[in-house]
């Protein structure tokens, strides 16, 4: 039980309930979230595993600032849980720039930010685990998050490259991939485009309505959530990527048809691409 967790976005969801078990099974953590307050009762309990750091991902100077803090606190960085991240609702064509450019500065170069500062560590150790935690929505595409989707899938690809170059120094990478769980990712954390194009009413409209209309009610445990993200952390051979919940499992199970189908029916085409003499 020596290992010591960095984990961003504590104040709600699955950063807060990770936090918390993490700690109550022993292991020391740095918790993290833009403001202190809200993580107070998390360490609180654990003053000798637990160091509780301000922090606001989109800012590279507070990121390199907390990694700093935490190595010369605990002496290693061996699980990095990249949590921090929001929503937004829009059709494409509804999605206003400032809002997406905000969201990929969180979601994206946010966890890029993180990665790269705590990887020197990683290096060193020889060890360390990098979890990024994505989406469903970082596999399959869905109207209305069009937007949330390309950050996701931007952290899908940067997570696949990073698992090969850092495997042979003894660091793992798992994509956490969940469907729909009860944290405040479709509440408060996710705003809503002000623009409204009626042409998108069935496509985009109609998701945005359904997926803010069960928000707190979705299937998924946050807590269960976290103990899986253990479990993988404890795994001797973790996985590149965990589906969290069956809508996930269902979600990638129709991605995988539908890409198998439009590869062998195009397969001729495909082939046919290339120069004959190669």
């Amino acid at each position: 039980m020596t290992k010591v967790w960095f984990i961003t976005g504590c104040s709600t969801g699955f950063g807060r309930e990770l936090s918390k078990l993490v700690l109550a099974k022993g292991y020391k953590a740095v918790v993290t979230a833009r403001k202190l307050q809200d993580i107070q009762d998390i360490v609180g309990p654990y003053p000798s595993q637990a160091l509780a750091l301000p922090l606001d991902v989109t800012q590279p100077s507070q990121i390199q600032e907390a990694v700093d803090k935490a190595f010369a606190h605990f002496g290693q960085i061996d699980v990095l849980v990249n949590n921090a991240g929001i929503g937004y609702f829009g059709a494409i064509e509804e999605s206003e720039d400032d809002e997406v450019r905000r969201m990929f500065e969180i979601n994206f170069f946010g966890l890029a930010n993180m990665s790269k500062a705590v990887l020197p560590i990683m290096r060193k150790q020889r060890s360390g685990h990098i979890l990024n935690i994505a989406s469903i929505a970082g596999l399959v595409g869905y109207p209305a998050v069009g937007y949330y989707n390309a950050t996701k899938f931007a952290v899908d690809g940067f997570s696949e490259s990073l698992s090969k170059e850092t495997a042979p120094l003894g660091i793992k990478v798992t994509v956490i991939s969940p469907s729909g769980f009860r944290t405040d990712w479709a509440g408060r954390s996710a705003n809503t485009s002000k623009i409204v194009i009626d042409d998108y009413a069935s496509t985009a409209g109609a998701n945005k309505d359904s997926i803010r209309g069960y928000s707190g009610n979705q299937p998924g445990d946050p807590v269960k959530a976290a103990e899986a993200m253990i479990k993988v952390v404890e795994t001797e051979n973790p996985p590149y990527r965990l589906l969290l919940g069956k809508g996930a499992l269902k979600s990638a199970r129709i991605k995988l048809d539908l890409l198998k189908k439009d590869f062998d029916t195009w397969e001729e085409i495909t082939v046919g691409a290339d120069n004959p003499l190669s």
